[in-house]
């Protein structure tokens, strides 16, 4: 039975990565994530390079899956994190560069509060790396807490930001 059959949950991933081949990361990363059980890539946005936000470093390259899964919240975050690891990323600071980021931006209509998750994610209204891929999956999305996303976009608009792919 596939994840969109069972009544899956919609959840939209954040995904992005400025240490590396960034291509090759992203698309490794999109491998991982329809590999997951069930869970199905429904869509991803475009790709974009953005300038790192509150941080240093090269420029990020940035996309947006949207997934059908039946995972639970916390075990999509596990399984995220072991992506990450996979791909060798390493915490030794906040915002430091990166070689995969992989975030839950929202998972179904409803608010997560948890001591390790919260959705939407907090910063998700306050970055057009996020905003922008995210809007191109679904131009009319609105988010738990924060309403239609697309009336965010002009908070954002000095944020340097490219679509590449």
């Amino acid at each position: 039975m596939s994840a969109a059959e069972a009544g899956a949950t919609r959840a939209y991933i954040g995904l992005g990565a400025n240490l590396g081949d960034l291509q090759r990361t992203l698309d490794e990363a999109l491998a991982g994530l329809a590999a997951l059980p069930h869970t199905r890539v429904a869509a991803v946005s475009s790709r974009y390079r953005s300038a790192p936000v509150e941080a240093g470093g090269p420029d990020y390259l940035n996309a947006v899956a949207l997934l059908e899964t039946e995972l639970a919240p916390l075990a999509l975050l596990d399984a995220l994190q072991a992506i990450e690891l996979a791909h060798g990323r390493e915490r030794p600071y906040v915002n430091a560069p990166r070689t995969l980021d992989l975030d839950l931006l929202l998972y179904g209509d409803a608010p997560i509060s948890t001591p390790r998750l919260t959705v939407p994610h907090p910063r998700l209204h306050q970055r057009a790396f996020v905003l922008l891929p995210l809007l191109e999956l679904a131009p009319d999305l609105s988010a738990p807490g924060l309403g239609p996303l697309g009336s965010r976009i002009a908070a954002v608009s000095d944020q340097r930001i490219e679509r590449i792919a």
